[in-house]
C-alpha cells in the first residue's frame, strides 16, 4: 500500500495527548487527526481503537557487539536491534569503544561496520574515548562531520577505560569548542579500586561484594569533580547511569547555576533493589552492574529527579553478558565478572508499567524520557522522538488492557537471564513501525533484515 493509516488512537507526545488518525507515507507522517473523510484510495488501514500511539523509543546508551573486561557482549547489532524493536524502540545511540592501540577514527570504522547491514533499526554512535594519545583531540572534527557528536568518558576502570582528569579536561575542552558534548561514567575509581582489593584480601570474592566496594560516596563525588572539570573547560557535560540521591542533588544544584549539565538514570536503578546482591551462590552477579543498584532512598531520589526535570533521559544501558560468561571470568574474584546487564527489550514496557501506571509519572513525561529528550539532547530531533508531520514514522501502538509477562524463555535479548523474571506488567506493545514499516508485532520481530539506517546527528 502507498499509505498506511492508523485510526482512531490516542496519539500521545510530550506536550500532550489527543485522540486522532495518524498517515503515514513513504516512511513519514503526513498527517495526523480526523482523517475519516480523507479521499485516498490506496491506503492500508489499521483499526486502533483503545490503544495508545507513541513515538518510537529512543535508547541513547546500549553496548552492542562491544569488546569489554575480557569478553564481547552478548548481543551484536542484529540480535540487539531486534530485541530494541520488539520492545518499542526504534532507535538506539550505541557506544563505539576505542580498542588498545586503536585511533578513534580507526575504532568508530570498525565499529560502524559491525552495524551496517545488520541493524534492525536506526542507529547513531558516541565515540568512547579510552586513550588520549598525542593528537587524539585533533581527530574530534573529523568525528564529527561523520555525524558522530558525541563522546564518551571514563572516570572509572584506571588501566583500561579511565582517564585521569587531566584528559577528562582536555576531551570537554575540545569537544564544548566544535560543538559536540561528553558523556561522563562518574565514579571514583582509584577509591573503587582500593575497596574492591580490601575486599579481595579478606576473602570477600563473592559477586556481591561488587555493591560494597561501590558505594554511593563514589559516584557522588565524581559527579561533582566532573562538574567543575566541565566548568573550568567551558563545556557542556552529560552523566550517564546515574543512580544516587547526593548525584541528582549535585546535577540540580549545578542546573539551577544555569550551568550546562544533564543527567540520565536507567530503568534498573528506578526499579530493582541492592537486595538482589545478597542471592544465594552465584546468583548476585546477574546484577553486577556499574553503578550498582542502591536503596529505595536512591530510587525515590531518581523519580522525583526525573518529575523534576533535574534529570531528562531514561536510558537501558544495555551492556550484555549471559549468566556463564560471567561466571567463567569472575567465579573466583567478583573484580572480573564483566558489568553490565540486559535492558533494551524491555525499558519501554517496565517504564510504562512501573512509571505510569504507578503514578510516579504522566504518560506524556514517560513518552519525553524515553523518546523526545533523548532525542533532543542527542540531535535526532523532530525526526525521531515525537509523532508530528515531517517526522519518521516510528510508532508503538500499546494497549493498555493488555499485560506483559517477562521471561528468559520468551525474551528476544540474547540472553540467559533478565532481573525481571516472572514479572506480569500492565500494558503491552501490540505492534512497532519504524519509518512506516510494522517491525514488531505481538512481541516478535516481523520486520526485514538489516534494514536500519545510519543517523548522522546534529550538534546542539
Amino acid at each position: 500500500m502507498t499509505y498506511l493509516m492508523l485510526t482512531g488512537g490516542r496519539v500521545v507526545n510530550s506536550g500532550g495527548s489527543v485522540d486522532a488518525d495518524v498517515l503515514v507515507h513513504n516512511g513519514k507522517i503526513e498527517a495526523i487527526g480526523n482523517l475519516s473523510g480523507l479521499p485516498i484510495d490506496d491506503v492500508e488501514r489499521v483499526d486502533c481503537s483503545g490503544r495508545l500511539l507513541l513515538p518510537g523509543g529512543v535508547d541513547v546508551h546500549t553496548h552492542l557487539d562491544s569488546p569489554m573486561m575480557g569478553t564481547t557482549t552478548s548481543d551484536d547489532f542484529e540480535t540487539g536491534t531486534r530485541a530494541a524493536a520488539c520492545g518499542g524502540t526504534t532507535t538506539l545511540v550505541d557506544f563505539a569503544m576505542q580498542g588498545p592501540g586503536e585511533k578513534l577514527l580507526e575504532s568508530l570504522d570498525k565499529h560502524r561496520a559491525k552495524a551496517q547491514g545488520r541493524a534492525a533499526v536506526d542507529y547513531g554512535f558516541h565515540m568512547c574515548v579510552t586513550d588520549l594519545y598525542d593528537g587524539a583531540v585533533d581527530e574530534f572534527t573529523e568525528i564529527m562531520q561523520t555525524g558522530v557528536t558525541s563522546f564518551k568518558v571514563f572516570m572509572a576502570y584506571r588501566g583500561t577505560l579511565m582517564l585521569h582528569d587531566g584528559a577528562l579536561f582536555n576531551v570537554l575542552r575540545e569537544s564544548g569548542r566544535i560543538g559536540g558534548q561528553v558523556c561522563v561514567h562518574a565514579e571514583n575509581g582509584d577509591v573503587i579500586d582500593r575497596l574492591a582489593a580490601d575486599l579481595v584480601a579478606a576473602g570477600k570474592t563473592g559477586p556481591g561484594s561488587h555493591e560494597i566496594s561501590r558505594p554511593p560516596s563514589t559516584e557522588i563525588e565524581a559527579v561533582r569533580r566532573a562538574i567543575q572539570i566541565a566548568r573550568m573547560a567551558d563545556s557542556p557535560i552529560y552523566f550517564v547511569h546515574l543512580s544516587t540521591e547526593g548525584a541528582v542533588e549535585a546535577v540540580a544544584e549545578a542546573r539551577s547555576q544555569d550551568r550546562a549539565v544533564a543527567g540520565e538514570t536507567c530503568t534498573h536503578y528506578l526499579t530493582l533493589d541492592r537486595s538482589l546482591y545478597d542471592a544465594p551462590g552465584f546468583e548476585a552477579a546477574k546484577v553486577v552492574l556499574t553503578p550498582p543498584l542502591r536503596t529505595e532512598e536512591h530510587r525515590a531520589a531518581l523519580w522525583r529527579g526525573l518529575r523534576a526535570g533535574t534529570l531528562g533521559v531514561v536510558s537501558s544501558d544495555h551492556c550484555p553478558f549471559c549468566l556463564e560468561e560471567k561466571r567463567r571470568l569472575g567465579a573466583a574474584d567478583f573484580r572480573a565478572i564483566p558489568n553490565g546487564g540486559p535492558g533494551v527489550e524491555h525499558r519501554m514496557i517496565v517504564m510504562y508499567a512501573e512509571g505510569v501506571r504507578r503514578n510516579q509519572i504522566s504518560l506524556e513525561k514517560f513518552v519525553d524520557l524515553t523518546a523526545t529528550a533523548p532525542a533532543r539532547q542527542f540531535g535526532l530531533f523532530p525526526t525521531k522522538g515525537a509523532i508530528v508531520s515531517g517526522a519518521d514514522a516510528d510508532i508503538v501502538v500499546l494497549d493498555p488492557n493488555g499485560t506483559t509477562t517477562i521471561s528468559a524463555q520468551t525474551q528476544n535479548q540474547r540472553m540467559d537471564y533478565t532481573p525481571y523474571e516472572g514479572w506480569t506488567l500492565p500494558g503491552s506493545l501490540e505492534a512497532v513501525y519504524s519509518r512506516g514499516e510494522e517491525v514488531a508485532r505481538g512481541g516478535k520481530y516481523v520486520g526485514a533484515g538489516g534494514r536500519g539506517r545510519f543517523l548522522a546527528r546534529s550538534t546542539q
